[in-house]
């Protein structure tokens, strides 16, 4: 509860600052528009459908590009996490491609495949994968060799060892790994509908470019408020709950 308050708290006071800057002059409307203006944007583009159509969309790639993103990662940091050499070949790779920002991949997806869905997928998968892949191989690595060992004396051998105690004891650090994919994953998403354009199916990145290029930065900015509410909704609603779980059933 008092989090809930402190949370509400916060965003009066920044809405509040934000409507004195606005309200002093300080700030060109065609600038910086107040919250009053950003909000009569989000009421009439939530009557009008456009809002939660956009957003319908958005999510629907971002669960489509994150998923293929998670298997892919995840399987990677395993591989790595057991043969030396592809931790001197592909692990090599990937330590250089998570520095590369995901907007990088954008130019080259519309090359290869377009204006099309495949070429967002594409950018999400690029720019979510190899930093989860990364997490699950230092995840896998950094179980302590005394659970193996002690597993090894039992009895345990080979894929039971495997899914009885290196994978429950690394599975925090993938789930770490899991929720800094996502958020690479976002961004990617954000980046690739700035760039990639599909005649009827316009998703946040788009109505963002869009609110650019006709200079309404009502939209601009309630459109980036949109973003953010998901972003915290779902580390709120899908990543807090299932960490407090992994916590709970180890008695943490």
């Amino acid at each position: 509860m008092k989090t809930t308050l402190g949370s509400l708290a916060v965003g009066l006071i920044f809405l509040g600052l934000w409507q004195a800057i606005c309200s002093g002059g300080l700030v060109s409307p065609l600038l910086l528009p107040s919250p009053l203006d950003t909000g009569r944007y989000l009421v009439d583009s939530i009557r009008e459908g456009l809002l939660f159509s956009a957003l319908a969309i958005t999510l629907g790639r971002l669960v489509i590009g994150y998923a293929l993103g998670l298997a892919l990662g995840w399987l990677m940091g395993l591989l790595l996490s057991v043969s030396a050499l592809a931790r001197g070949t592909l692990g090599l790779a990937a330590l250089g491609l998570q520095t590369l920002p995901s907007v990088c991949w954008a130019p080259l997806a519309i090359l290869w495949f377009g204006q099309t869905e495949t070429a967002m997928y594409f950018v999400v998968i690029m720019g979510s994968t190899w930093a989860m892949a990364m997490a699950t191989e230092n995840a896998v690595r950094s179980v302590p060799p005394i659970y193996i060992k002690a597993a090894r004396v039992m009895g345990s051998r080979g894929g039971h060892t495997w899914r009885k105690v290196i994978l429950p004891a690394a599975l925090p650090g993938m789930l770490a790994g899991a929720k800094l994919g996502w958020a690479f994953a976002w961004r990617s998403l954000m980046a690739a509908e700035i760039y990639v354009t599909i005649i009827k199916r316009f998703g946040l990145g788009q109505l963002l470019h869009f609110g650019r290029e006709l200079n309404a930065m009502d939209q601009v900015a309630a459109v980036m408020l949109v973003i953010i509410a998901v972003g915290l909704a779902a580390d709120r609603l899908v990543f807090i709950p299932v960490e407090r779980q992994l916590r709970r059933t180890r008695g943490l």
